[in-house]
């Protein structure tokens, strides 16, 4: 597989100035993005229930730096975004094994860039940490809490705009790929929860991020997409953690 070239020195003042330059273009070529896209986006909205809690983190990860969903603000979403390759040339481990080596392998570099923070150069191990730069005066610090040779999964950290986890997994349905990604998360504070739900200006960027990434993970797979991009949201207003949720 051929990777992504890289980005400035994670943590550098090059990668700092680079990011904070591409926040107007890349705001702009969100909304360019989104009202001209062809593909068929299928999104579904329905009530969810205590059983779309993202898993505990796990105790040896987790410290005062992580920001569970405990920690948000407002509703939370419990939405899974999944995309269908015909013919892919590749399997699910190799796409997991493309995004776990370099995370900007997937990803649409106008919208956000993953800089590794904490962990040796190269591939992804858990207890690893990045922060995801994207358009806008906001940053998204992340640690990896688990791992497989299909799947892996990432936690906020204080200072994300939500507060929740965030899973990318690849796996095979009769004989095509399916690219998955799923996240259960808050807005992080009240200024995010503006953002989310009442501007929703932080809701779209984030739903054209990742309807972008499964496309991208379509072409890297060498198929082609089967249907659109299923976009399907679980609404969670309380639950039966001992901590009730503001809609």
């Amino acid at each position: 597989m051929t990777l992504r070239s890289a980005v400035p020195t994670p943590g550098s003042r090059g990668a700092r100035a680079f990011v904070v330059l591409r926040w107007p273009l890349g705001l702009v070529r969100v909304g360019w993005r989104y009202l001209w896209r062809i593909t068929p986006v299928h999104r579904t909205e329905e009530p969810g229930g205590p059983e779309d809690l993202p898993e505990a983190v796990p105790a040896e990860l987790c410290d005062d730096q992580i920001q569970t969903v405990e920690d948000g603000v407002g509703a939370l979403l419990h939405r899974r975004y999944s995309v269908l390759a015909a013919d892919a040339t590749v399997a699910p481990s190799d796409i997991v094994a493309g995004l776990m080596n370099e995370p900007n392998w997937g990803t649409p570099g106008d919208m956000a860039v993953f800089v590794k923070t904490l962990g040796a150069p190269g591939e992804m191990a858990v207890g690893d940490e990045y922060v995801v730069r994207m358009p806008g005066p906001w940053n998204g610090p992340v640690r990896v809490i688990a791992r497989t040779a299909t799947s892996y999964r990432l936690a906020t950290l204080r200072g994300h705009l939500e507060a929740g986890q965030i899973e990318f997994r690849a796996t095979t349905v009769g004989s095509d790929l399916c690219f998955e990604i799923e996240a259960w998360a808050r807005p992080g504070d009240w200024f995010s929860h503006l953002l989310y739900n009442r501007v929703r200006l932080a809701k779209e960027v984030q739903l054209n991020l990742w309807t972008e990434t499964c496309l991208r993970v379509v072409a890297r797979s060498g198929g082609r997409r089967r249907g659109g991009v299923n976009v399907h949201t679980r609404r969670l207003a309380d639950h039966t953690c001992g901590q009730h949720l503001p809609a």
